[in-house]
């Protein structure tokens, strides 16, 4: 019984069932059923922890923090998502507002512009 709820069964496969509990201590289940201290033990022992050995305990804890941080790290996704969704339609809103000016730019300029200096080397003073 000591070995399962270690976790170190070596006959079973460490399982707190009352067949692996009759399998460890290699008698039959009818000497097990006549064993009713042990039985009474047996069936505290698990009141009091469950039926989880250490191993499936762990196991269980590991299970439980990688979905609160799979749950974490969606709703991060959707964050960055949402806020990626928002940058692509204010860079299209602002493309297209570029299109525009260049567009008005290209129709109100029709003249050229005449430099008011003359070209060529500058005179010093």
């Amino acid at each position: 019984m000591t070995r399962l709820f270690e976790g170190h069964p070596q006959r079973t496969d460490g399982r707190l069932t009352k067949e692996n509990l009759y399998k460890e201590a290699q008698v039959s289940r009818a000497t097990m059923n006549r064993a009713h201290a042990i039985l009474a033990e047996w069936d505290a022992h698990l009141a009091a922890h469950g039926k989880a050995t250490p191993g499936e305990a762990k196991r269980d804890a590991t299970i439980a923090d990688l979905k609160k941080r799979l749950t974490e790290k969606t709703q991060e996704c959707t964050l960055l998502e949402n806020k990626l969704k928002a940058a692509h339609t204010a860079i299209a809103a602002l493309f297209h507002d570029n299109e525009a000016l260049r567009q008005q730019l290209d129709k109100s300029v029709s003249t050229t512009v005449t430099p008011i200096r003359p070209r060529g080397p500058r005179q010093s003073r």
